[in-house]
């Protein structure tokens, strides 16, 4: 296997998107008469600018859409910038406490055949306790920059995390101190004085304390924030992927073959159109509100990867041009591609991951929390029990 320069992410040669699936035609059928039909598209298009309208209507003063959810929050919390927050995701560290703040989750292999979580959270500030928080990788680095955050973790493999970190345009909390960041006092741990894994913590007041001891700005910074992030389909008439003739059932996400030891799947609720995780068998909750972890949408990425050393570290690939990949909402399934735009350029590594279906459109995703699996390229995930392999 070819060895990764000591930038994990240099770019591969581009290559043509790829795939089979269609989308139907819309046809208007069975109306023949010239001023029926002219009524008809006048009305329809009427109640078209009715929900549009309906919709840019914040149901109070002050409010604005979420880029990273779509829902209505205050335009302070728009404002400000999120936390890539780096959890462990072994069983004796659940359950964890801001996963109810998660806007898009991550989950991605690292050695050992253990995965880990990021979630990028919003309206943090007033949170009472965030974590437990453990070491990053610097692929979960290139995931984060895309939402312009201030990055919370506790260390990392200096040898492969160092070069990303110390970059003047990555501001991160590091809670063990030294060359890949300061703690500025972000940290602390529960029980107090324990030094055992799992038990640090962090929380709104802590973080806002020291970003402003680091002199990190809590807003958004204009040069790395697009202010664009998904593309959403409007509420009242959400993304149900029956447009696409080639679209499966995903009621049941089983992803024990990219996860072995979490098993960590979804089962979706018709009821309410989510997707409800869970880890080793168990409900996935936020420690403090009881809350299942739950999403809206799916996205699976398949990423090229290599084993770096004998350690058994891993690298994946997040900036790509066309890869395989799935998107999962409303109890259905698509194949997609995904494109990362290239590393070289500071702006390239702060653009938003652009997911696109076999008719090379970009997918519209639906209002609430979004699931991303990054996972090694060969491996198989199962959805309502049949298994998804690797299209070549």
């Amino acid at each position: 296997m070819k060895k990764f320069q000591v930038m994990l992410l240099a770019a591969l040669t581009a290559t043509m998107i790829f795939g089979c699936g269609k989308s139907d035609d819309n046809a208007i059928t069975g109306i023949s008469a010239e001023k029926i039909e002219s009524s008809t598209q006048a009305a329809s298009a009427s109640d078209t600018a009715s929900t549009a309208s309906s919709e840019d209507v914040p149901p109070a003063a002050g409010m604005v859409r979420s880029p990273f959810t779509n829902e209505w929050e205050d335009e302070d919390v728009a404002k400000t910038r999120p936390l890539a927050v780096m959890y462990p995701i072994n069983k004796e560290a659940q359950p964890q406490y801001g996963l109810s703040n998660v806007a898009v989750f991550y989950e991605i292999m690292e050695e050992g055949s253990m995965s880990r979580q990021m979630g990028i959270l919003e309206n943090w500030q007033k949170l009472d306790r965030i974590g437990n928080i453990r070491s990053i990788r610097d692929y979960f680095v290139y995931a984060a920059l895309e939402y312009d955050p201030i990055i919370i973790h506790f260390g990392g493999p200096e040898l492969y995390v160092k070069d990303i970190l110390t970059r003047e345009d990555v501001q991160n909390l590091n809670g063990v101190g030294g060359v890949m960041g300061s703690a500025y006092g972000a940290f602390y741990r529960v029980p107090a004085g324990s030094t055992s894994e799992h038990t640090a913590f962090t929380d709104g007041e802590h973080v806002v304390a020291a970003a402003k001891e680091a002199g990190f700005q809590l807003e958004h910074r204009d040069y790395y924030y697009g202010k664009s992030h998904f593309q959403f389909a409007n509420e009242s008439s959400p993304n149900t992927l029956s447009a696409y003739s080639d679209a499966v059932d995903a009621t049941d996400i089983d992803m024990a073959g990219c996860y072995p030891v979490t098993k960590s799947a979804l089962k979706y609720n018709a009821d309410d159109h989510l997707y409800y995780k869970t880890l080793y068998g168990q409900k996935q909750v936020d420690a403090e509100t009881k809350e299942q972890l739950s999403f809206s949408n799916v996205l699976i990425e398949r990423a090229y990867y290599e084993v770096r050393d004998a350690h058994g570290y891993l690298a994946f690939q997040m900036h790509d041009t066309t890869r395989d990949g799935y998107f999962i909402t409303q109890g259905k399934m698509i194949h997609v591609t995904w494109k990362k735009e290239a590393i070289g350029d500071t702006q390239a590594d702060y653009s938003p991951t652009r997911f696109f279906d076999d008719n090379g459109k970009e997918i519209t995703v639906n209002t609430g929390r979004t699931m991303v699996f990054v996972i090694e390229e060969d491996n198989t995930f199962k959805v309502n029990g049949e298994v998804v392999k690797y299209r070549n």
